[in-house]
């Protein structure tokens, strides 16, 4: 759990910095940051894909899985829920509610939560989540110098998604094999890898709709060693 209490730690710190920045961060220096961040989550993505053997698992994987990915719209199901919340919990034009919905949707609507979760629940390695919660940390700060306190509120949603995550994973670890792990690590490494060239602006991949790719070498790994 010691992931998602960072995450929680960063969001909720980083708003309460932001909330007294009153005038904003100046866009300069908050993009040079985020491209130096996306740099660190290319890396990390790339020494986590590593970790497979089978690269047929790898391949399969990923072509059947945005198939399946692309199929249920994933990221399309992801954006008409974040535009229902919004709608939802910011009535009235309140700024408290405004600021815990839209850090809430950024911070845990994304591949990177659910993947950093589960490596940290499968494995143990914390590397995704520590670098996420490096990014939210700025990002809060950004978004509650105009959002103000409601961003800090975003925390409670944090522990609880990503904590539940983690929980799962670690409860379904000791069924799954080494060899079966390293697998699904390599493949939610690989959907980092796209996330870091999202953030770099070189992609516009729709990498929710690559998130099946992460659970399939479970099915594949049963018919190749």
């Amino acid at each position: 759990m010691i992931g998602a209490i960072v995450n929680t730690l960063a969001a909720v710190v980083g708003g309460l910095l932001g909330s007294l920045l009153k005038k904003g961060i100046p866009e300069r220096f908050a993009d040079l940051v985020q491209k130096g961040l996306a740099l660190c989550v290319l890396y990390i993505g790339i020494k986590g894909s590593l970790v497979g053997t089978n690269t047929l698992v790898t391949i399969l994987s990923l072509v059947l899985g945005a198939i399946l990915g692309e199929l249920m719209n994933i990221d399309g199901a992801i954006e008409r829920l974040g535009a229902w919340a919004q709608r939802k919990l910011s009535k009235g034009g309140s700024r408290l509610g405004e600021g815990f919905v839209t850090a809430s949707l950024l911070f845990c609507v994304g591949s990177m939560a659910v993947v950093g979760s589960l490596q940290s629940g499968l494995t143990g390695n914390h590397e995704t989540i520590f670098t996420k919660s490096m990014l939210d940390f700025v990002s809060a700060i950004i978004l509650a110098s105009t959002l103000g306190l409601g961003v800090c509120l975003s925390g409670i949603f944090v522990l609880v998604y990503q904590g539940a995550i983690v929980l799962l994973a670690r409860w379904a670890a000791p069924i799954l094999s080494d060899y079966v792990v390293a697998e699904m690590s390599c493949a939610g490494s690989l959907l980092i890898v796209a996330l870091g060239l999202n953030m770099l602006g070189i992609t516009k991949l729709k990498v929710a709709n690559l998130l099946p790719a992460m659970f399939l070498p479970i099915i594949f790994c049963l018919f190749m060693k």
